[in-house]
């Protein structure tokens, strides 16, 4: 019996995330399928929601909400840190990438949003926050997942 996607499966897909615009964001079509158990939180919730019922060798295009992908930007994730936090030698400019340690001792990527000679400020929001996103899947094929 052929199993669909949903609890209980391991799915083996390609796909891609693109912006509106049309600009890729991830990309994995003509290299090998990639794998996950559904409900592993290795996809977000409402991208692993639009697979449920796929068949093998079924493609689909989805749009997702930011509500469902990213989320909104939050004011509150925009931080002024003092300009003193940070070596001399660190570059800034806008745009720039950089790695904060969060209460649990993870790194929090957050991006340069503007700077002067007393704070620099930062986004800690997700760079995809906001944006409504089409995601493209191959579902090749659905087994039984192994429960633990």
């Amino acid at each position: 019996m052929e199993l669909n996607v949903g609890q209980g499966t391991k799915v083996f897909l390609n796909f891609s995330l693109s912006l509106e615009d049309g600009s890729e964001v991830d990309n994995n079509f003509g290299g090998e399928a990639v794998s996950f158990t559904f409900g592993d939180g290795s996809l977000l919730p409402g991208f692993e929601q639009c697979l449920v019922g796929m068949e093998p060798g079924e493609r689909r295009l989805f749009t997702v909400a930011p509500e469902s992908a990213f989320g909104q930007p939050n004011e509150n994730n925009v931080q002024q840190i003092p300009r003193e936090g940070f070596d001399d030698d660190v570059d800034l400019e806008l745009g720039l990438v950089c790695s904060f340690a969060d209460a649990a001792g993870g790194e929090l990527p957050g991006m340069v949003v503007g700077f002067d000679h007393e704070n620099v400020t930062i986004d800690f929001n997700h760079p995809l926050a906001g944006r409504t996103i089409l995601f493209d899947v191959h579902v090749h094929r659905v087994e039984a997942a192994e429960l633990h």
